[in-house]
């Protein structure tokens, strides 16, 4: 998973304001009409089994059941006149409900052997 600058900009000022607060922490979770939904938590510690990103002086774990999921994922931060939100552009997203608030998720296929977590 990568973030955009908007997106890690964001990330590090939220995380600046909320005191013991380490990390944003990322997951999925089943829901909506599309079937799957993603979440957002403050952590306050990092899981042992919790994927780690730290870009552009944001810090963003994983949920291990998410990872597979949220492989190839690139993390926004968008602001129009209605709204800001983070957005997620992910490779492995099949469809969207209509109102945009869940998502019909596939895992990514297995990972090669050999392939580092640097190399996502």
């Amino acid at each position: 998973m990568t973030l955009t600058d908007a997106a890690a900009a964001r990330v590090a000022t939220l995380i600046a304001q909320k005191p013991g607060v380490k990390a944003l922490k990322i997951g999925i979770k089943k829901g909506g009409c599309a079937g799957m939904e993603y979440t957002m938590t403050w952590a306050d510690q990092i899981g042992k089994f919790d994927e780690v990103i730290e870009d552009k002086g944001a810090i963003v774990l994983i949920d291990p059941a998410a990872i597979m999921y949220l492989l190839g994922t690139e993390m926004d931060f968008k602001t129009d006149k209605l709204s800001s939100q983070f957005v997620f552009n992910n490779p492995n997203q099949k469809s969207a409900c209509g109102c945009g608030e869940s998502v019909n998720l596939e895992p990514a296929p297995a990972v090669p052997e050999g392939f580092a977590p640097a190399d996502r």
